[in-house]
């Protein structure tokens, strides 16, 4: 795989040198007068075309949902003004989450497999949010204007080669700096994370949940890898100390034992999440087997099982399996909609649709749902209904690659060509691609000549795409 180390270093100097008094915010840290958040946020989104290039993705709109709300229920704690949050779910089951700047949340599903509770789990979401609310990216600029570090490409660079399972990669990057600038990073690099678990620990607690679940899990995670010579990505990025690991559990001491450590809800997720990295459905329904057997809380094991019985196939089986669950809660949101889907998996769509209406009148507009319902349209072979749904879906979401994608398929079949290019052009913008991009809108351009207004706006989209790639290019040259 590519890596992006080399190109987040010239990326992480974009837009980020003069700047006119007029683009100033009016904020009073020296770091904004370096980077502006309006900066932040457009270098993030560029970063994160990039990311998603040449890093796998979860689609699991389900999942997405979860992440989405449950770090914007942690946002309303915490201390960031801008929350104009994107996210990015990665198909990876090893440990990392990351804040990039712009407001860009990654998560390696991984997370739901180390965090054994919703409270863990929210512990590092917490952390994750105390770095953009502290604005330790552009911060990291400041400094690197005072020691002559490039902190920028050395903060990005870390974040994407442990995103790309390639953290040596990202350690010789920095590595290759003089040996007391290495000192001067790591120093800040050091102030950096202990900020961010103090200040994430106040507002842990402040969401509602038991401060103790961060320590609890910074102790497990350097048990479990005190002597491994290759370490999980989050711990790469986020190395742990002794002294770190204390002054977290005094600090969570003193806040006292009050909040919520877990969730039904959560546990449904992470039962989700692990019936897809199991090595076969075989071992995933033997593990969640002797777990409904041996637990007090049989639930989240059940679910689990139910998925991986649909993942090997066994519709009937896994439909046997979750109707206990349906029947205890017939309006949860998890375990209808995964009925709804291993109908859809197995080709029965007319209890598929059933299902979808069901769910529409009681969450009319949850993302997982409507997603659902569009690639049933598509299934159905009805595209238009498809594309007029995905193009409501997008006034909200416009960043969601996924979403792109399935509206060029559903224009495909219905035979809206133009309209065909003009979504792929936004999918491979997304991910990266703008010269695929630019060719798609080239394709669009010339059905559209006909047609002065039509012509006219693919003709500016195309202008704008091709100075966002001007502005990359530059910067990697």
């Amino acid at each position: 795989m590519k890596l992006l180390h080399p190109t987040l270093l010239t990326l992480s100097l974009l837009l980020a040198t003069d700047v006119t008094a007029s683009e100033l915010p009016a904020l009073g840290d020296a770091s904004s007068a370096i980077v502006s958040p309006e900066q932040e946020y457009r270098l993030g989104h560029a970063w994160l075309n990039l990311l998603r290039g040449q890093v796998p993705t979860l689609q699991d709109p389900l999942l997405q949902d979860y992440v989405e709300s449950s770090v914007y229920r942690l946002a309303e704690s915490s201390q960031l003004e801008d929350r104009r949050l994107t996210f990015v779910l990665l198909d990876s089951k090893e440990l990392n989450a990351f804040a990039a700047p712009g407001g860009i949340i990654g998560i390696n599903a991984g997370l739901f497999i180390h965090a054994e509770t919703e409270g863990e789990y929210a512990s590092v979401l917490t952390h994750e949010l105390a770095h953009l609310s502290q604005r330790h990216y552009a911060r990291g600029v400041e400094e690197r204007r005072q020691t002559q570090v490039p902190m920028m490409a050395a903060l990005l660079a870390g974040v994407v080669a442990a995103a790309a399972g390639a953290g040596d990669v990202g350690m010789a990057a920095i590595a290759s700096s003089q040996a007391a600038s290495i000192q001067a990073q790591r120093r800040y690099s050091r102030q950096n994370e202990q900020e961010a678990d103090r200040i994430g620990l106040i507002n842990l607690e402040k969401a509602g949940y038991d401060p103790r679940s961060m320590p609890a899990m910074f102790e497990r995670l350097m048990r479990q890898y005190r002597f491994s010579q290759i370490p999980p990505e989050f711990l790469m990025t986020h190395p742990l100390s002794e002294s770190r690991v204390a002054d977290t559990r005094n600090r969570a001491e003193q806040a006292g034992h009050t909040g919520v450590g877990d969730s039904l809800r959560y546990q449904l997720m992470r039962a989700r999440v692990m019936s897809r990295y199991e090595e076969s459905p075989g071992m995933t329904a033997r593990r969640f087997r002797t777990q409904m057997e041996n637990s007090t809380q049989p639930d989240p094991a059940r679910y689990g099982l139910a998925l991986a019985q649909a993942r090997a196939g066994q519709f009937d089986e896994a439909q046997a399996t979750l109707k206990p669950l349906l029947q205890k809660s017939p309006n949860d949101l998890t375990y209808s909609l995964s009925a709804a889907e291993i109908d859809f998996n197995a080709d029965r769509l007319a209890p598929a649709a059933q299902r979808i209406q069901e769910l529409l009148r009681s969450y009319p507009s949850s993302y997982p749902v409507q997603q659902l319902q569009a690639r049933l349209l598509l299934k159905q072979k009805r595209p238009a209904e498809a594309e007029r749904l995905l193009e409501r879906l997008l006034d909200k979401r416009t960043d969601d690659s996924d979403l792109w994608y399935q509206l060029a398929e559903a224009r495909g079949l219905g035979g809206n060509l133009i309209g065909l290019h003009e979504a792929r052009a936004e999918y491979f913008r997304l991910v990266g691609n703008y010269d695929q991009a630019l060719e798609q809108l080239d394709y669009a351009r010339r059905r559209a000549a006909s047609d002065y207004q039509l012509a006219s706006r693919i003709d500016n989209r195309y202008q704008e795409l091709r100075q966002e790639q001007r502005l990359i290019d530059e910067q990697m040259h």
